[in-house]
């Protein structure tokens, strides 16, 4: 199936860009979540006429992500969980609860835009973990999975 991108998606294109994806890739997703259209003259034509108003949109989009960034950069939330005495956790921090504390810390996050590159946090310490806020737009911030009392 050929799409156009309305916006930048990662590893495929950017905004205008006519690309070739797996037809459930298009319609499952890129079509319904506002990201692509079908590559039909009409559509090339709409998306010529509209560019410039949809660099706009996403260069509002992009500032956004970015001062959300900068309060968000070296960041420190701390996460208590049941723990034995040689600091392993009876369970697991997983992107869900740092996403659940970064919104009680004010931050506006959902758990897909945390990614932990080592799966979830089985013990205790500080842990690095990523949120992409944007794909240009990725902060570390640290984690602190302390012993409950």
């Amino acid at each position: 199936m050929q799409i156009i991108l309305l916006e930048k998606v990662g590893n495929l294109g950017g905004l205008g860009d006519v690309v070739k994806v797996k037809d459930g890739y298009g319609r499952n997703f890129l079509i319904p979540q506002g990201k692509a259209k079908r590559a039909t003259e009409a559509n090339k034509a709409e998306i010529a006429i509209r560019r410039v108003e949809l660099e706009k949109q996403q260069v509002a989009i992009l500032a956004a992500a970015q001062a959300r960034g900068e309060k968000l950069a070296s960041f420190v939330v701390s996460i208590a969980q049941k723990a034995g005495v040689d600091g392993r956790l009876f369970g697991s921090v997983t992107n869900g609860d740092v996403a659940d504390a970064l919104i009680a810390q004010g931050f506006e996050v959902t758990k897909a835009l945390v990614r932990m590159p080592t799966g979830p946090l089985k013990t205790t310490g500080d842990h690095t973990v990523t949120v992409a806020l944007h794909h240009d737009v990725v902060v570390d911030i640290t984690v602190t999975v302390v012993a409950e009392a």
